[in-house]
């Protein structure tokens, strides 16, 4: 079963989000970029984005979190 992006908190996924749009973190990106940045939840949890460019991981993460908000 896919967990997809559950186990990752809205605050990691926010400071990945942040990473990205601020070009700290290109992407496509992999585990092991995510492990060389100490983002070692992020690493075990977000393969979902593995391979997406920017717009792609941007707007998964957008959605996630508004996904989040919404059912509080």
């Amino acid at each position: 079963m896919n967990e997809a992006l559950t186990r990752v908190t809205s605050d990691q996924l926010r400071a990945l989000y942040r990473q990205v749009y601020r070009g700290e973190l290109e992407c496509p990106f992999d585990r092991r970029a995510l492990l060389c940045r100490g983002l070692n939840p992020q690493a075990e949890a977000c393969d979902i984005l593995f391979g997406l460019g920017e717009q792609g991981v941007r707007a998964v993460i957008a959605s996630v979190l508004a996904e989040r908000e919404r059912h509080g």
